[in-house]
């Protein structure tokens, strides 16, 4: 598996060391604010194998995110394939940090480097983002990468409760953009 450095950061596989922090980021209501649920040790394990099984199976996914300079695991970056069932197909960029990472720069860093691999090594054409329209956050790194917005995009996310979660906006980018 193809690991990604940048200057302050690793994007490599995940390791058992990392399963307590990812639980506990998991189960920190501002993490998921604009997630859902929260998730239990199991669900959170759980999410771990299929990250390292898609990887495996696809050679791209969620990449584990550490501090170079002291080894400490801070969340994932990544791409992924759109879920089945919403309104668009493509391959979908994200990161979740822990709760003390933020507003470090980490976010925008990792994404800047999954936007290049996304782009020279496996040649996609488009990469998307998505987060719910509340999320003004993550709807900051996607401007700051680059990414952009057309409002005509925005859409429901079927898979989310009646509620906050459920209004998305959707981001674009396009190779050689």
């Amino acid at each position: 598996m193809t690991e990604l450095h940048t200057d302050r950061l690793a994007l490599r596989r995940w390791r058992d060391s990392d399963l307590a922090p990812w639980a506990a980021m998991n189960a920190d209501p501002d993490v998921r604010e604009h997630l859902g649920d929260l998730l239990t040790r199991e669900q959170s394990d759980a999410s771990v194998a299929r990250f390292q099984a898609d990887f495996d199976r696809r050679g791209y996914g969620w990449w584990a995110v550490e501090v170079r300079a002291t080894g400490e695991f801070i969340g994932f970056a990544g791409l992924d394939q759109v879920d089945d069932g919403m309104p668009f197909t493509g391959v979908e960029i994200g990161w979740r940090l822990a709760r003390s990472a933020w507003g470090q720069g980490y976010a925008t860093e990792a994404a800047l480097k999954v936007l290049a691999y996304g782009f020279d090594t496996l040649e996609l054409p488009e990469i998307l983002a998505v987060t719910t329209a509340t999320n003004l956050r993550s709807q900051a790194v996607m401007r700051r990468i680059g990414l952009t917005r057309d409002p005509a995009d925005d859409f429901d996310d079927p898979a989310a409760p009646e509620g906050p979660l459920r209004p998305n906006v959707l981001f674009r980018i396009t190779r050689g953009a």
